[in-house]
């Protein structure tokens, strides 16, 4: 499981002595914690690896944001920390579908589900979203379905 390997780099990062990386873990470990606790009264709770996902996929989306911020600020020492944290949290997310991939995923959403509009728009993007969620930037792939489908 995926919190194992989270958990485990914690513990590598703290007997290697890696200050900045045990940081970073320990952050997503607390985040981790929180969305248990979010979710202690839910009525149905997803998949472990899937709930990791999720959030790892938002931590590293406010990294980025935070990243050109920070840039466009002129604060380059909070961007190379930010950036720090980044690489770490991608470590741990799934290797992310290529832009050729996603399209053909559309592709063949839309021809199984036989989407003819954007009326259909919808609907194509919760199937992509169901099978292959955690493999691409859903704020893209959207923007793609709505070029496929346009």
């Amino acid at each position: 499981m995926l919190r194992d390997t989270i958990k485990a780099a914690q513990v590598s990062a703290m007997k290697a002595g890696d200050k900045p990386r045990l940081a970073a873990v320990r952050l997503i470990l607390a985040k981790l914690k929180d969305k248990d606790i979010e979710l202690r009264t839910a009525s149905n709770v997803p998949d472990d690896d899937v709930l990791v996902v999720d959030v790892l996929q938002k931590m590293a989306k406010q990294r980025r944001e935070s990243i050109t911020l920070y840039e466009q600020g002129g604060r380059h020492e909070l961007a190379e920390v930010e950036k720090s944290e980044l690489a770490v949290i991608e470590e741990f997310l799934p290797a992310m579908m290529s832009d050729d991939d996603v399209k053909a995923a559309i592709a063949a959403i839309i021809a199984e589900l036989g989407a003819e509009g954007m009326k259909d728009m919808g609907k194509v993007v919760a199937a992509l979203k169901a099978r292959h969620g955690s493999q691409l930037d859903m704020g893209k792939a959207s923007g793609l379905v709505k070029a496929a489908l346009g």
